[in-house]
C-alpha cells in the first residue's frame, strides 16, 4: 500500500562568529575548563552578537537549507520555527523569516517546546504533509539562548549557546515499508508536573520581563535518560526495528553524560552517535538540526541511512523521530 512520506530535501545551519570558551567563562565566574568538561563535555559555545536576532540566525540557516535542497524558495508553503527566544512576544519570528525570503503565501508560525522544539516542529510538518495541508515545508530550530542566561549562575550559564539549523522537507510516495525514504514514525510527549525542574523565571503574563533559566540539574539528568530512552524504544517498537538497524543517532546536545547514558541504555555504540555538544553547547531547539547538518555535510549521514532524532526539554517535553535520510 502506497503512503506519503516526508523526506528531507536539504539541511542548513548557522553559528554566530563569536566563540566563548570555558577559559573565557572562568574569568568571570567561579569555574574551570576541567570542571565544565568533566560534567558536561562542553569546551566552547557560540554567542550571538548584540545586533544578531533569532530571526537573523534562522534566516541564515534557512537559506543554507534551501540552497542544499536545490529548490525555488517559492515552492515552500509552510514555515515552522521552533524557538524559545523569539524576536518579539508577537508576531511569530517565522513570519519575519517568511518576509525576508520573499514568500507571501502559505503559513508561517512558531512553536515552543524548548529543547524538544525541532522534534515537535518536524513532527507537525510531517503531519501537514501526510494530510495534504502542506507540500513543501521549511522547519527551523533557532535560538539566542544566551539572552536568557544568568551569567553569575555557573550551573546554567556554562551549558548553553546560540545557533540555528533548518531542513526543507516535502512529500514523496512510498511503499509503506521501513525501506522508504522519509519519516517512518514520530512520537511526542510532555509532562507538566515537572515544569519547575527546568524553566525561565519570567514572562509577559507573570513578571512582564524575560527572566533567566533556572534548573535542577540532577533531576533533569535523571528524567532525561529515562524519558529519551523510552521515546527511542517507542519509535523502534512502532517500526519493528532494533537499535542495530540505526545508522546514526542524532540527539539533542544537552550534556555528553546524558547522551552517553542514553546510548548505553538502548544499546547503541558510541561511534553511531553524532556529537556537537563539545563545540556548540546546548543550543536548545537548534541543537538537533545543527547536529544533523554537521553529520550530513561531513559525509557521515548519507542517502538511505536510518537516522534517529530525539530531544528532551523544559516542560518536560520530549520526543523522537525515526527517518530514512
Amino acid at each position: 500500500m502506497s503512503v506519503i512520506r516526508t523526506i528531507v530535501l536539504g539541511t542548513g545551519s548557522y553559528l554566530p562568529a563569536r566563540v566563548m570558551t570555558n577559559d573565557d567563562l572562568s574569568k568571570t565566574i567561579d569555574t574551570t575548563d576541567e570542571w565544565i568538561v568533566e560534567r558536561t563535555g562542553i569546551h566552547r559555545r557560540h554567542i550571538a552578537a548584540d545586533d544578531e536576532l533569532t530571526s537573523h540566525l534562522a534566516l541564515a540557516a534557512a537559506r543554507a537549507a534551501i540552497a542544499d535542497a536545490g529548490i525555488d524558495p517559492q515552492e515552500i508553503d509552510t514555515i515552522i520555527l521552533a524557538t524559545t527566544t523569539p524576536d518579539n512576544t508577537f508576531p511569530a519570528t517565522a513570519v519575519t523569516v517568511q518576509a525576508e525570503l520573499g514568500l507571501y503565501h502559505g503559513a508561517a508560525f512558531d512553536i515552543q517546546a524548548v529543547c524538544s522544539g525541532f522534534v515537535y516542529a518536524l513532527t507537525i510538518a510531517d503531519t501537514f504533509i501526510r494530510t495534504g495541508q502542506s507540500k513543501t515545508a521549511l522547519v527551523i530550530g533557532a535560538e539566542t539562548f544566551s539572552r536568557l542566561l544568568d551569567w553569575t549562575d555557573r550551573t546554567t550559564c556554562v551549558l548553553f549557546g546560540d545557533g540555528a539549523g533548518a531542513v526543507v522537507v516535502t512529500g514523496m510516495e512510498g511503499a509503506g515499508t521501513n525501506a522508504d525514504r522519509g519519516v517512518l514514525t514520530a512520537h511526542l510527549h510532555s509532562d507538566g508536573r515537572y515544569k519547575e525542574k527546568l524553566y525561565v523565571d519570567g514572562g509577559p503574563s507573570s513578571t512582564q520581563s524575560t527572566g533567566h533559566v533556572r534548573m535542577e540539574g540532577r533531576e533533569v539528568f535523571r528524567h532525561a535518560v529515562v524519558n529519551i530512552a523510552e521515546a527511542i524504544n517507542e519509535s523502534l517498537a512502532a517500526t519493528g526495528l532494533t537499535a542495530d538497524d540505526i545508522d546514526w543517532f542524532v540527539p539533542h546536545q544537552a550534556n555528553k553524560r546524558i547522551l552517553d547514558g542514553t546510548a548505553k541504555r538502548i544499546g547503541l555504540p558510541p561511534e553511531k552517535v553524532v556529537l556537537t555538544v563539545a563545540d556548540q553547547g546546548n543550543t536548545s531547539a537548534a541543537s538537533v538540526p545543527l547536529a544533523l547538518d554537521t553529520a550530513v555535510k561531513d559525509g557521515r549521514i548519507k542517502r538511505g541511512d536510518l537516522v534517529l532524532l530525539e530531544a528532551m526539554g523544559g516542560g518536560f517535553t520530549w520526543g523522537s523521530v525515526l527517518l530514512r535520510y
